[in-house]
């Protein structure tokens, strides 16, 4: 699959499920596919051509950046694209199921007779999921962007500065060190609010002996980096050591699973075990880690619940963590590339617990 053309691998899927098109919506797949990087288009895939259908706002964006595919400008939307099809005579085709509404879809189906339409979910999940040279490069260029800038505001990192001022400063040094935008809203969070997984920062001033957790990306070329660390401000306490090592620990003991043929299943009870068998079970509710690529989420999961297979080429985080309500919350989030002899961690900020 890793030396497929793109286009093959859609193919395959057509023939696979006997199909003679599929409308692909997601900007990641779009992108991925043609190199378009609007906000929005649709793609019609078949027999291993491509049709880029856009409006007025994004054909000269579409010309510049496509290969491999022609071009439709689009004057009615969705129902253009009805008509296109109707003017194809298509009669069994896929589409993207999970990035589509119901409204978008019934207008879709409006336009078009006699169509047997069949949702896609996890046959174009995968699509992305195996990386190659060129986007292994731009993922590393993406978290070496938000590493530099990190280490910038490490500095900054003091009693009484807010955590909003640190999450505007991250972003704005990460977009000069030549980062498109960020990953995701950056997640500053101190105190006993670092137990809030996906905690917003707010006003709330750092303190003397606070956890205090970083979770960024940056984003280069369309490709995101994702990366946690936590730090404790000032001298950190024995209860604060021992939930920083517990977790640590679990993390390590993840990585020493990531090889090829292991399921991610494995990868992620090896991390959870560890946890559970410290007291903190209740205390980590989420996966251990998910891929990262065009989207900051995407195909593959690290949980418990994956059937999944690790392969060569695969990208996705380790991130296990302890949150105890009201006391605080310790992350430890590493990027992994998954090679011929194991792996290669892409991030590279140390996690050994830092005393700012």
């Amino acid at each position: 699959m890793r030396d497929m053309e793109r286009g093959e691998r859609i193919q395959e899927i057509l023939d696979r499920m006997g199909l003679e098109g599929v409308i692909i919506f997601s900007p990641e797949n779009i992108r991925y596919l043609t190199g378009f990087s609007g906000g929005e288009g649709y793609l019609l895939m078949r027999h291993g051509e491509g049709l880029l259908m856009v409006d007025a706002r994004y054909i000269t964006q579409a010309e510049d950046e496509t290969s491999g595919c022609s071009l439709l400008l689009l004057e009615k939307g969705i129902r253009g694209v009805s008509s296109k099809l109707s003017s194809l005579g298509l009669k069994r085709v896929g589409f993207e199921a999970e990035s589509i509404s119901v409204t978008l879809f019934g207008k879709l189906q409006e336009g078009v007779e006699g169509v047997e339409w069949i949702p896609l979910t996890k046959e174009l999940e995968r699509l992305r999921g195996v990386k190659t040279a060129e986007e292994i490069l731009w993922i590393q260029g993406a978290v070496n962007r938000a590493e530099s800038a990190l280490e910038k505001i490490v500095r900054m990192v003091k009693p009484g500065v807010r955590e909003d001022e640190l999450a505007i400063q991250l972003e704005y040094i990460m977009r000069q060190e030549g980062g498109e935008g960020v990953a995701f809203e950056i997640i500053v969070a101190s105190g006993p609010r670092s137990a809030l997984p996906h905690a917003q920062p707010t006003s709330r001033r750092l303190k003397e002996g606070d956890l205090v957790l970083f979770d960024f990306g940056s984003r280069y070329q369309g490709y995101n980096s994702d990366e946690s660390c936590t730090f404790v401000l000032g001298r950190s306490t024995q209860e604060q050591k021992t939930v920083y090592h517990t977790v640590l620990e679990a993390h390590n003991r993840a990585l020493d699973r990531v090889k090829r043929g292991v399921t991610l299943a494995e990868i992620d009870a090896a991390a959870r075990k560890h946890i559970s068998d410290a007291g903190h079970g209740e205390h980590f509710g989420h996966n251990t880690g998910h891929g990262v690529g065009l989207a900051v989420h995407e195909w593959p999961a690290v949980g418990k619940d994956s059937h999944d297979v690790v392969e060569e080429g695969m990208v996705f985080t380790i991130e296990p963590g302890i949150y105890i309500p009201r006391w605080g919350g310790v992350r430890i989030e590493d990027m992994v590339l998954v090679t011929s002899g194991g792996y290669e961690i892409l991030t590279k900020i140390p996690k050994n617990l830092m005393e700012l």
